[in-house]
């Protein structure tokens, strides 16, 4: 098992002034590890392709090394959000000379055993998700749920469960674990 990074309980806004500080690729590392995920998602969300957001996913850490130093950057989270949106947007800009064939609904497969093994194991996993988060302790699952599913950030979330801020960021970090651990096990 590997060693927890030492910037877990650090604020973005303190890994960014570190990481233009001293450019370190761990703390940059860090700090966009806490949003892949969104990222992955906005990209998906634009591209419609799964190889290609992995891409854009690491395109998007790339630029980052170099852009970070330059700009700055209050709120990360929706100022990588807005970074990956562009970068999405510029692929598909690029693509428009491109042709491409369209293809009709009509002869897209309607019956449900022919669809894509991916969607069944989406529906599969977003049940076992759920069947998760019922076995959270009840700050953590409220915590969890507001901070991964509603998006709140942590001062929203210390207003609506009254937690003070070392709670909230402990219920998270657990919930989290306990997620994984569960999910881990029902594989």
């Amino acid at each position: 098992m590997p060693a927890p990074s030492p910037y877990k309980a650090v604020e973005d806004q303190e890994l960014l002034l570190q990481y233009k500080a001293n450019g370190e690729l761990a703390v940059l590392g860090e700090l966009y590890n806490r949003y892949m995920s969104m990222v992955y998602g906005a990209c998906l969300k634009y591209l419609k392709d799964r190889e290609e957001s992995r891409d854009a996913v690491m395109q998007i850490f790339e630029k980052l090394v170099s852009t970070l130093r330059e700009h700055e950057v209050t709120h990360f989270k929706s100022w990588l959000y807005t970074t990956a949106r562009n970068h999405c947007l510029m692929q598909l800009r690029s693509r428009k000379g491109k042709n491409f064939e369209e293809i009709s609904p009509f002869l897209m497969e309607t019956n449900s055993e022919m669809h894509q093994e991916e969607e069944i194991d989406l529906e599969t996993n977003l049940s076992k998700l759920e069947k998760c988060m019922n076995t959270l302790n009840v700050e953590q699952k409220a915590c969890v749920d507001l901070f991964y599913l509603q998006q709140k950030c942590y001062k929203e979330i210390i207003q609506v469960t009254g937690y003070d801020d070392t709670k909230v960021k402990s219920y998270i970090q657990n919930g989290k674990r306990n997620l994984k651990l569960c999910m881990d096990r029902n594989e």
